[in-house]
């Protein structure tokens, strides 16, 4: 064969290419509004999982987003709370009794420095920084770096590399955004007020301010009601791209990027689904939530028995993670459903210790294994002595949001409340949880009206309860 045979048919067999590619790009089908699309259900599959994966990002967008929304807050306020919240506040299974204070820090435009106070002899802080995965990066206060003793934590943004001035505790998350979370903890007599003044001492300004920081804006939130719960409707996908867009991209991450631009989610880019993909994403929400609620409810799944004979369960969080500080990765895999349903559809801000501070007990089941329900009544039995060095608390959570139940009129019960309450004859008390309270019991008792779950917390566990020679009681039921 020719020179000129050989170009020919290669010409031939190019335009051949050519129009073979132009005929099935003119003849791809445009969407129908069926859900039988391959497109379609290819948005479906990829929007659910995608839902599953940016699970505890998008839950810090949407308390970052909220404080912008409702208390018109910004990078480097300081976020307090006069007096500790109550249900108008949306948070996901927060504590009532201790007042909070928040600070959101961005190092996109260089260091950031989160300055400290000492503890007071009468307040001390429990908590931790988050990065915007909510993988743990320092706790704060008597169990943190700084000990107690006050110290500038410095966070440096991803791929920092210049020079670290010295003093600083210094941090290298691997994302742009940080969260603060703390409580401001009485101790030795300390009250509410001396607690507020002390979150009040908390500051955080760029690095680059460092000789003559910016005097903060100190917002209370309590007045307000402020929302951060996650809304599980097409804005998720919204505060999903944001991450996207926000954050730089993590190897363990690749394969979910690669499949974020079926569902318009591309780095760089506007959220932009296509016409099939915006139909699919509200039932994918839908389908996540359904997913994740069934991870948190099942026994042995997100949550495990803490004691083998008892109802009470607590995060089913390997003692590997623990060590590592909970960024939910192993050498073999990113453990997706144990971050989402297993931990962040219901909780934020986990420290990067746990255990030490604080510990929870999940109830989510009475003494027969039946979960709990909102037009039932049910009693606690706490013993007389509880191992927590600080305060013990029980608070009732909705099972739909994990949030507070809305419009209740009181949403914990905690040991600093012991003078009101009604004890019984041996010093254990009786605390109820149901739509209406036992006749004479009001002091004790919290309402539901709703499908519901408890938190009890211990602030400074004592070894009786690690190794489990304390045990509480499990919930009954109780006939009305």
């Amino acid at each position: 064969m020719n020179a000129k045979v050989l170009k020919l048919a290669a010409l031939t067999l190019t335009l051949a290419f050519v129009h073979g590619v132009t005929t099935e790009a003119q003849d791809k089908p445009q969407s129908s509004g069926s859900n039988d699309t391959l497109s379609y259900q290819q948005a479906l599959q990829r929007g659910t999982q995608a839902v599953i994966w940016g699970m505890p990002a998008v839950s810090m967008v949407a308390l970052r987003k909220g404080a912008q929304r409702d208390l018109g807050a910004t990078t480097n306020d300081i976020i307090y709370f006069s007096k500790p919240m109550v249900s108008r506040h949306g948070f996901l299974t927060a504590n009532n009794q201790v007042p909070y204070v928040f600070v959101t820090l961005s190092t996109a435009d260089g260091p950031a420095i989160l300055d400290v106070p000492p503890a007071s002899p009468n307040t001390v802080f429990f908590g931790s920084a988050i990065d915007a995965w909510q993988v743990p990066v320092a706790d704060i206060g008597p169990e943190g770096a700084d000990q107690g003793k006050g110290g500038k934590y410095l966070f440096l943004p991803p791929g920092y590399n210049k020079p670290v001035p010295s003093g600083y505790l210094v941090q290298r998350p691997k994302t742009y955004h940080l969260y603060i979370a703390l409580r401001p903890v009485a101790i030795k007599g300390g009250t509410l007020a001396q607690g507020v003044e002390y979150a009040k001492r908390l500051k955080a300004y760029p690095l680059s301010q460092a000789a003559k920081p910016t005097p903060n804006r100190y917002i209370d939130a309590f007045p307000k009601a402020w929302d951060t719960l996650v809304n599980f409707d097409k804005t998720f996908f919204e505060d999903l791209a944001t991450v996207v867009n926000e954050e730089p991209v993590q190897e363990k991450d690749l394969v979910m990027m690669g499949m974020l631009s079926s569902i318009g989610i591309q780095k760089g880019q506007p959220f932009k689904p296509d016409a099939d993909a915006a139909r699919a994403l509200e039932p994918a929400i839908k389908l996540a939530y359904d997913m994740m609620m069934q991870y948190f409810v099942t026994p042995g799944e997100a949550l495990v028995p803490f004691w083998s004979d008892r109802k009470w369960t607590g995060p089913n969080l390997s003692k590997q993670q623990a060590e590592e500080g909970f960024p939910f990765v192993t050498k073999d895999e990113l453990l997706l459903d144990a971050r989402a349903g297993g931990l962040y559809f219901w909780a934020t801000f986990a420290p990067k210790h746990l255990g030490k501070g604080s510990f929870y007990l999940m109830g989510l089941r009475d003494n027969s294994g039946t979960l709990l329900d909102g037009s039932s009544l049910y009693r606690l039995r706490v013993s007389k002595e509880v191992p927590a060095r600080e305060f013990w608390s029980a608070i009732v959570y909705s099972r739909k949001t994990a949030g507070f139940i809305a419009n209740a009129d009181r949403v914990g019960i905690s040991s600093y409340e012991k003078a009101d309450l009604k004890a019984n004859t041996d010093g254990t008390i009786d605390l109820y949880f149901g739509p209406k309270s036992p006749t004479g019991m009001e002091s004790n008792w919290i309402p539901t009206g709703e499908d519901f779950f408890l938190i009890f917390r211990l602030y400074g566990p004592e070894q009786a309860f690690f190794d489990k020679t304390w045990t509480l009681a499990d919930v009954e039921k109780v006939n009305q």
